[in-house]
């Protein structure tokens, strides 16, 4: 096997590598990316923070190979919906409230 980080060939079952120190990713590990289960829940609750939890899990899962990148996927796509519709509504509330003192002012005159 090489190592991924100097390119040297190693022993296959090296931890870590003898010229560079880095370690091998050998041993494949199967739990879930804690990051990608803050970011599903933080999307829920804080979509800012849920988006931002979840691209930087997505990014880990595929750098360690951990599970959850389905996870942080469900926590992207949930946030942007989320902030979407956020938006649409600031927009519509800010054009009735603007229709709203328009009409007003020339029920006033």
């Amino acid at each position: 096997m090489f190592c991924k980080n100097c390119g040297k060939e190693i022993d296959d079952k090296a931890a870590i590598c003898t010229y560079c120190g880095v370690a091998t990713k050998n041993e494949t590990s199967s739990g879930t990316n804690t990051l990608a289960i803050v970011g599903f829940v933080l999307s829920l609750l804080v979509p800012v923070a849920g988006l931002v939890c979840s691209i930087l899990a997505r990014k880990k899962c595929r750098e360690s190979g951990e599970g959850g990148e389905g996870l942080a996927r469900a926590g992207i796509i949930i946030s942007s919906v989320e902030l979407g519709l956020e938006f649409v509504s600031v927009l519509v509330f800010g054009f009735a409230f603007v229709l709203m003192v328009v009409i007003a002012g020339s029920a006033a005159m």
